[in-house]
């Protein structure tokens, strides 16, 4: 069974970094699309930043020039570095990877940005 398992969750002040991880159980080359969403309560879950096997790389406007996506495809992990956080980043980080016709999800890490 593949698996995605995050990590780097953290309670964190405005305008602090944090990094996120988000390691395969399989090579990641497998994936042919991975990506990073979140979801805060009381909110639709939203799409972060996305990577293709090709390295193309799609953020959310909400998140761009502060969010960074990057696959390692020899470590088999995908990371999400997150700088100048802010209060509206607090959420739940999940991420999936597209493989094949079916879509791995992870179970997330809490992301909470406060003072």
């Amino acid at each position: 069974q593949v698996q995605l398992v995050e990590s780097g969750g953290n309670l964190v002040q405005p305008g602090g970094s944090l990094r996120l991880s988000c390691a395969a159980s399989i090579n990641i080359f497998s994936f042919k699309s991975m990506a990073w969403y979140r979801q805060a309560p009381g909110k639709q879950r939203e799409l972060v930043a996305s990577v293709s096997a090709g390295r193309d790389i799609n953020y959310a406007d909400s998140v761009k020039g502060r969010f960074t996506i990057a696959r390692d495809n020899a470590k088999n992990t995908m990371y999400l570095q997150m700088n100048n956080l802010m209060p509206e980043d607090t959420a739940v980080y999940i991420c999936n990877g597209a493989l094949g016709s079916h879509v791995v999800s992870g179970q997330g890490t809490q992301v909470t940005v406060s003072s």
